[in-house]
């Protein structure tokens, strides 16, 4: 199984935004959204093997937000962003008055959380690895490190982010010399991980 965390810093969590303005007044849920689908979408396929955790952070508990997304089962996930994006704006709407998770859509769980608890407990994943541009050569990872991903959306981990990362002791990587957007990360991590094991 893959599975890919992305720290969201500056999306709304109310979901009050409009799709007509994701770069901007969406705190760059463009860029969340291609993550989402790039993370999912192969040339004529789903990538079924692959979990996303989104952790919108930006707010503290208990508004904070935390949306997972599923491969083996998710729905109505098309390439365009607008499109993602209006399946996790909705998510978050719908979570508004809720105190549990719930499942907005099939393949898609949203819920409150602690961000900063949550990722504490997602970096104790043994196969974890920080993908950051000051990491050593992602290549160059032990076989059973790199399955999990932990990286930050548009923005870098705040200093309460970072310190957990490190507190952590997880391995930074680093995908190539020059610094990658994240969903271009993804895309570029996918392509490493498919050469380790063929997709089947």
């Amino acid at each position: 199984m893959r599975r890919i965390v992305l720290l969201v810093h500056r999306v709304p969590v109310s979901g009050a935004f409009t799709l007509n303005d994701l770069a901007g007044g969406g705190g760059r849920m463009d860029e969340v959204a291609r993550v989402v689908s790039t993370a999912f979408l192969a040339s004529n396929e789903l990538r079924r093997d692959t979990e996303v955790t989104l952790l919108f952070g930006g707010s503290p508990p208990p508004a904070a937000r935390r949306i997972r997304l599923y491969g083996e089962r998710i729905r109505f996930l098309h390439p365009d962003e607008r499109s993602t994006a209006a399946l996790l704006k909705n998510a978050l709407v719908r979570s508004i008055p809720l105190e549990q998770d719930v499942e907005a859509s099939p393949g898609l769980v949203v819920g409150p959380v602690d961000p900063l608890a949550e990722l504490r407990h997602l970096a104790e994943d043994p196969a974890a690895v920080w993908l950051t541009e000051d990491g050593g050569p992602f290549d160059e990872l032990p076989p059973d490190r790199g399955a999990t991903v932990l990286l930050g959306d548009a923005d870098d981990p705040t200093p309460a982010e970072r310190e957990v990362l490190e507190s952590a002791g997880l391995p930074k990587a680093s995908l190539g010399p020059r610094a990658l957007r994240a969903s271009q990360c993804v895309d570029v991590w996918h392509n490493r991980m498919d050469r380790r094991v063929p997709p089947g």
